[in-house]
């Protein structure tokens, strides 16, 4: 009899991996973020990157960090998050988890407690300090919304199609 392989990728290697293959969708020059929401089954229910809304072309908007408002990208960027949960068509998101590839911000993480969210696996935490992530710590944690550091087990994921 023949036994199972042993060398298959873990749960949290398979949908972080989906979260970060999403984030290479992103056509921000500066940051690429990625998320996938994962059912309590397993399941992977939706995806999402960073990117302007569905209309807005990614040539007409600006994709500066810099400059007035108006001129660069954080008044009509869309988060990866956010995308994720509004390209969710099937209903109620109550209980799911969340894969993202960097810590959700203030807003994201209003949109992820209201949805039903219960988890978030981040990647990276590169903006702990800031005011926008210490919020969005504080309201997860009022809100009971657990979230943990997806630790890579150090193997190297290729894709060859």
């Amino acid at each position: 009899m023949t036994c199972k392989r042993e060398d298959y990728i873990s749960w949290d290697e398979y949908f972080m991996g989906v979260a970060a293959l999403s984030a290479m969708r992103s056509k921000d020059p500066g940051t690429q973020v990625g998320a996938c929401i994962v059912s309590p089954t397993n399941k992977i229910l939706s995806m999402g990157y960073n990117g302007f809304p569905i209309g807005c072309s990614d040539d007409d908007f600006p994709w500066n960090r810099e400059g007035a408002p108006l001129d660069n990208k954080y008044f009509y960027s869309t988060h990866s998050e956010l995308n994720a949960i509004l390209n969710y068509r099937g209903g109620s998101l109550e209980n799911c988890k969340i894969y993202v590839t960097l810590f959700p911000c203030n807003e994201c993480a209003k949109a992820i407690i209201q949805c039903g969210i219960k988890e978030i696996v981040y990647a990276c935490d590169k903006y702990k300090d800031t005011d926008s992530v210490i919020a969005s710590k504080r309201m997860l944690e009022a809100a009971g919304v657990k979230y943990t550091y997806y630790n890579p087990s150090g193997r190297k994921i290729e894709l060859n199609v």
